[in-house]
């Protein structure tokens, strides 16, 4: 539910880059090349699984999903962070820990300004 304009800018922007955060991971199975021996469908499945269980709450502007994808969140930033040391600033990992970074931010962010308003 939410509860004032704020809440509806913050939650469109979330909205976007969690699609952005999809579309990277995508996006990053495939290029540079695929790994090989490796199944494509479990890549996708291990990488996606985790963030779209918070579909529902992240269109539908919901606070206790935010908070649980912001935890989920931690663990991509944390994976992208590390990849983009190790390959000593690789585009699509670097790329993954900015997004990653803007997405918990700006969740955390609508948490703040979807407060209820008190009776």
């Amino acid at each position: 539910m939410l509860h004032n304009e704020k809440a509806k800018t913050t939650a469109r922007v979330t909205s976007g880059l969690y699609l952005a955060v999809l579309a990277t991971l995508v996006l990053t199975t495939f290029f540079p090349a695929p790994v090989e021996g490796v199944s494509i469908g479990l890549m996708l499945a291990v990488k996606l699984l985790p963030l779209l269980a918070f579909i529902i709450p992240v269109f539908r502007g919901h606070n206790r999903g935010y908070i649980w994808m912001s935890f989920v969140l931690i663990f991509y930033f944390t994976q992208a962070v590390v990849s983009a040391w190790l390959s000593e600033g690789a585009l699509g990992p670097v790329i993954m820990t900015v997004l990653t970074f803007l997405l918990f931010t700006v969740a955390m962010m609508h948490l703040k300004v979807n407060r209820p308003v008190a009776a």
